[in-house]
């Protein structure tokens, strides 16, 4: 091997590892899998909620059973989100355990406030909606996934790029979904449910499947 070839592969090994220690590799896809079914069982608990509704044999008429029924999808909206949030910690910590690397340094830390500041703020905004303008829940579903699509965007300097990717879906679906309304829990699962499916399918046959 000649020295010119010696000097590419030092040049190699210096950025590869340069993109390790700024970017955060140990996020496995499968935690994107698992975000996904969770989603989307949430999501079918969500149209037993909405048909029980619309029944009337279980919620109220009027105001007070739209308030019971908002309670009880924004409740179901946290547990989905606390099931997703722990399942995708397990997997990204058994990759960061097979691969010896640390799961919590300076770059997931920049990770998460990347992708949260976003998220919170949307999280913020359809509080207050909901707070100020009862009647305009029927925006919640587009509006979670446009501020979670601009989530991944920002927090994509830190980790895969591919991440992006999923975070123009997401703010592009729930662009789509804001003329259209009257489907928005079929754009939630969808976004939420089978994108998450796809790409976390995606990038564990890319990055981990072998590795």
């Amino acid at each position: 091997m000649d020295s010119s070839q010696e000097q590419l592969n030092a040049l190699k090994d210096i950025r590869e590892m340069m993109d390790r220690s700024s970017r955060f590799i140990s996020l496995s896809g499968l935690s994107g899998v698992f975000a996904g079914v969770i989603a989307l069982i949430g999501a079918y608990f969500a149209q037993v909620e909405i048909d029980k509704f619309k029944s009337g044999d279980v919620y109220r008429y009027g105001v007070s059973g739209e308030l019971d029924l908002e309670y009880n999808l924004i409740k179901l909206a946290f547990i989905i989100l606390f099931v997703a949030l722990a399942g995708g910690i397990l997997f990204t910590y058994r990759k960061s355990q097979r691969s010896g690397l640390p799961i919590w340094d300076k770059t997931f830390k920049s990770l998460i406030i990347n992708l949260f500041v976003p998220i919170v703020a949307g999280g913020l905004f359809i509080i207050a909606l909901l707070v100020n303008h009862p009647n305009t829940y029927s925006i919640i579903a587009p509006t979670c996934l446009i501020f979670y699509g601009l989530g991944l965007v920002n927090a994509s300097k830190y980790t895969f790029s591919d991440i992006k990717y999923l975070g123009y879906l997401e703010i592009i679906l729930g662009l789509i979904c804001m003329f259209n309304v009257g489907y928005g829990l079929i754009f939630w699962a969808f976004g939420f449910g089978i994108l998450h499916i796809i790409y976390g399918l995606l990038m564990y046959f890319k990055y981990e499947k072998g590795k």
